[in-house]
């Protein structure tokens, strides 16, 4: 079993993806991290007319942009009826809004740079891991359809197998918007696109120390020093202490992955019958699908440690997945990786600035979508081209006792475990 992820695996970083050999002295504006949010807040901006530097300290993508499951659905992680309450019915709308839009981005930034990443809209299912979530699922459908006009299909216990092939499940609710991607050829072909846009890449550039001197910026790296009218943190689950005050706004969560042996093509259409996305109702989630090639995958948060041995994760995970799928006894498990969501205390994606320094975080597992959605926002903030964002106007929640190590995910993981339980 390889425990790397299986899309890089599949698709390594292409050779001849274009990466600068020199730092360069200045540009209009420098991004941190070469994931989804860097790529597409840079790809705003190099069309904008900016000089644009991105800086990555291992290599392009490295990070939970080539290592996640590859899901796009609309939501966030914070429920819409929380954020109504929250925020009122005005953000609310935009918020939801923003999420819907952020699918159709994807698709609209792989058909305008013809990238190969196996994006497909098949829709997904939510599905009732106990009999008393099934009227959650509906009365949450029934009010985002008198909400937001957004149909939902209600899918009983009686019909679920025409979605699923598991009996574990209590039924559902299902929405056609959604789609799935092999996340390391979006990430790469997006590099790729604005590589050949004019914007700088620079791989193993390791940002040391940020300081401001006379209405710019001073990166000093481990390749030199970078000046900048504009600089952006992308960095989400992957976050330092370059910034202490923006570390202690985003917690890194580990989300952990398998897959098995790609399956015969009769077992695929059992089990995946219209090739959804899955994820279930459990606070402590499994979210599954069929990848491009035919294997089933499997993830889940485990005990929200970044840390967690790879073999023990995929024990761990392996047991879930044949509990929902007897069918997969015994068929190996390829692949076992891992990769770090950016979490916030409010559940909520943000967009700011710290000691006058962009950021975008917080998409807490809809990083497909919605890191694509933000970057997107943030580069038109920063050229101007937008005057807000809703991501920008709500507060960022801290914790005073959050600073660097997320010492309170165990007793975060129990709680949840025991709401898991009594629900």
């Amino acid at each position: 079993m390889i425990t790397s992820p299986l899309w890089t695996d599949q698709f390594p970083r292409p050779a001849d993806l274009s990466v600068s050999t020199e730092l360069p002295s200045h540009v209009d504006v420098v991004i941190v991290g070469s994931g989804y949010t860097g790529l597409c807040v840079a790809r705003v901006l190099v069309k904008s007319g900016a000089s644009v530097a991105v800086l990555e300290k291992e290599t392009i993508g490295w990070g939970a942009s080539s290592r996640n499951g590859g899901m796009a659905t609309p939501g966030l992680k914070l429920g819409l009826s929380k954020i109504y309450k929250k925020y009122g019915p005005e953000k609310g709308r935009e918020f939801w809004r923003a999420s819907v839009d952020a699918i159709d981005l994807i698709d609209e930034i792989v058909r305008d740079h013809d990238i190969d990443c196996d994006w497909s809209r098949t829709g997904h299912v939510a599905v009732a891991t106990k009999e008393s979530h099934m009227a959650d699922l509906e009365s949450y459908a029934n009010w985002i359809k008198s909400e937001f006009g957004h149909a939902m299909k209600k899918i009983s216990s009686s019909d679920i197998r025409q979605e699923i092939g598991s009996d574990r499940f209590f039924g559902g609710i299902s929405d056609e918007i959604s789609g799935g991607i092999q996340p390391a050829k979006y990430v790469f072909g997006l590099a790729g696109a604005v590589s050949a846009l004019g914007v700088r890449l620079l791989e193993k550039t390791r940002v040391e120390s940020v300081y401001s001197e006379k209405n710019h910026f001073c990166v000093v790296t481990s390749r030199g020093e970078i000046t900048a009218d504009e600089m952006v943190m992308a960095t989400n689950g992957y976050t330092d202490r370059t910034l202490p005050g923006l570390k202690q706004k985003v917690i890194p969560i580990g989300s952990y992955i398998i897959v098995t042996e790609p399956l015969p093509q009769e077992l695929q259409d059992e089990l995946s019958p219209k090739r959804r996305m899955y994820y279930d109702t459990k606070r402590f989630i499994n979210y599954f699908r069929l990848t491009p090639d035919g294997r089933m995958l499997w993830g889940g948060r485990n005990n929200l440690s970044v840390n967690l041995d790879l073999k023990e994760s995929s024990m761990i995970l392996g047991q879930q997945l044949t509990a929902v799928f007897p069918q997969l006894e015994g068929v190996p498990l390829t692949h076992s990786w891992s990769g770090q969501l950016g979490v916030t205390f409010d559940l909520m994606p943000h967009i700011g600035r710290v000691d006058g320094v962009w950021y975008a975080n917080g998409y807490s597992g809809h990083g497909l979508s919605i890191a694509t959605y933000l970057g997107t926002e943030l580069g038109l903030l920063i050229s101007g081209e937008k005057e807000r964002s809703p991501f920008e106007e709500i507060p960022h929640q801290t914790m005073f006792f959050y600073h660097n190590r997320p010492w309170f995910l165990p007793f975060a993981a129990r709680y949840y475990r025991l709401l898991d339980w009594l629900s």
